[in-house]
């Protein structure tokens, strides 16, 4: 991770447009087709949200602007992109875990496994701090049509949440909101974000 000159970049006019301004973050809300995600669950015995979660850095990793982030008032570039969870401990309470993103599926599946465990018998958070962290909230047990996150004016990383899925016939069905920073990205990005999220469900 390294400070970057904002005037060098294509996010010139955004940092200079949306860095002061009282509320700069934006929400696109998406309803996606996971029919594909919940066969190879069942097909495979693997996790939902771990599924999710890998689809979403595989989605971001092919959009340069993910690798840009304001911190502070500095615009900082990252080398590596990072999914956050957020998990279930032992305390009953919650915790944050960052996973590296990888797009060797297996090896993501691994992290993600051992880490969110630790993080489960540990109650501490694991933070990666030299990656840009796009955070999720998984609100599985709760049918939502949406949500926003907040803006707490500390962190500016891109968020995503999301409730249970909805079984229709043959197909699922799951509703995100997507929440980013305006410096960072604009809608247009976002949105080929979400469609990019889409297509790597479809083919995983």
């Amino acid at each position: 991770m390294q400070e970057v000159n904002p005037k060098e970049t294509t996010r010139a006019y955004a940092f200079e447009m949306w860095m002061k301004a009282p509320m700069p973050m934006v929400a696109l809300i998406k309803t996606l087709d996971v029919t594909r995600l919940r066969h190879i669950c069942r097909k495979r015995g693997l996790k939902f949200n771990m599924l999710m979660c890998w689809c979403i850095g595989k989605a971001a990793s092919q959009v340069k602007e993910f690798y840009l982030l304001p911190v502070g008032d500095k615009l900082i570039k990252y080398d590596s992109i990072a999914v956050n969870t957020i998990v279930a401990n032992l305390r009953r309470e919650v915790s944050s875990c960052d996973i590296p993103f990888s797009d060797d599926l297996p090896r993501f599946n691994k992290d993600y496994l051992h880490l969110t465990c630790h993080v489960a018998e540990s109650c501490e958070n694991h933070d990666i701090a030299d990656s840009m962290v796009i955070g999720t909230s998984a609100l599985a047990q709760y049918d939502i049509d949406g949500a926003v996150g907040m803006y707490s004016g500390v962190f500016n990383n891109p968020f995503m949440i999301w409730g249970a899925y909805r079984r229709h016939w043959f197909k699922t069905r799951l509703t995100v909101s997507f929440q980013f920073h305006h410096t960072q990205m604009d809608g247009a990005h976002a949105a080929r974000f979400l469609g990019l999220l889409q297509k790597e469900i479809n083919k995983l």
